[in-house]
């Protein structure tokens, strides 16, 4: 696969970027020797590597959850910066 300087210019429109002649060169032969190096990856034997979305195996490390009571709400307005009717009071955000 190889990148033209069309290609450029396509990316650089739908990214909204404004490139100049010398960028757009050399932009196309910086991806082009992405691409190149990204192709070593073909040279791989990849038979019977089954696809994965993360190269460590990962199982759930959340603990479980167990219902508990709640802190009183005399606790909690304790840490309220300001409170009114037994809620926490804050400014409005809205007019």
């Amino acid at each position: 696969m190889s990148v033209s300087i069309k290609d450029v210019e396509h990316v650089a429109k739908l990214a909204r970027l404004e490139l100049g002649d010398q960028e757009k060169e050399l932009l196309t032969v910086q991806m082009n020797a992405i691409l190149k190096y990204a192709e070593k990856l073909n040279e791989l034997d990849t038979d019977g590597v089954e696809p994965t979305s993360h190269p460590m195996p990962l199982s759930n490390v959340m603990r479980e959850d167990v219902a508990r009571p709640s802190l009183p709400i005399e606790k909690v307005l304790l840490n309220a910066p300001d409170e009114e009717d037994g809620q926490i009071k804050v400014p409005a955000v809205l007019e």
